[in-house]
This record gives C-alpha cells, sequence and structure tokens, in this order.
C-alpha cells in the first residue's frame, strides 16, 4: 500500500469507528468497509492500492476492532 493510501485508511477509521457499544461487528465493518472504499476513491486512492499491502479493508477494520 502506499503511504498515502495507508494514512488515508488510518485517518478515516479514527475518524469513523462509532463511539457506541458495537452491537453487531459484522454488518458494521462491513458498511465502513463500502465506506471508507468510497471515500478513497472519491480521493483518487484505489482501494486495490490499500488492499495490495494490508490485505482487505475488510480484514483491516476487523484487526482495529479487537
Amino acid at each position: 500500500m502506499s503511504k498515502r493510501g495507508s494514512d488515508f485508511l488510518y485517518h478515516w477509521i479514527s475518524e469513523h469507528l462509532p463511539d457506541d457499544p458495537i452491537i453487531d461487528p459484522v454488518l458494521i465493518v462491513i458498511d465502513m468497509v463500502v465506506d471508507a472504499k468510497r471515500a478513497a476513491e472519491t480521493q483518487g486512492i484505489p482501494g486495490q492500492e490499500i488492499d495490495d499491502e494490508i490485505g482487505t479493508i475488510y480484514e483491516f477494520i476487523m484487526r482495529d476492532l479487537r
């Protein structure tokens, strides 16, 4: 993943993690993955650029929630 891709993802996750207790982590993660990829692509960062280094955004967010 490019530095720009990893920086984007770290910042995006920190700004979008819910403050409330997570009742259904799978649904939250799926929504976050879709939103993060959409936001990255809006900024010119293809999802594949992020996935190449860290694996899928889904796996990355799941690790971050643990």
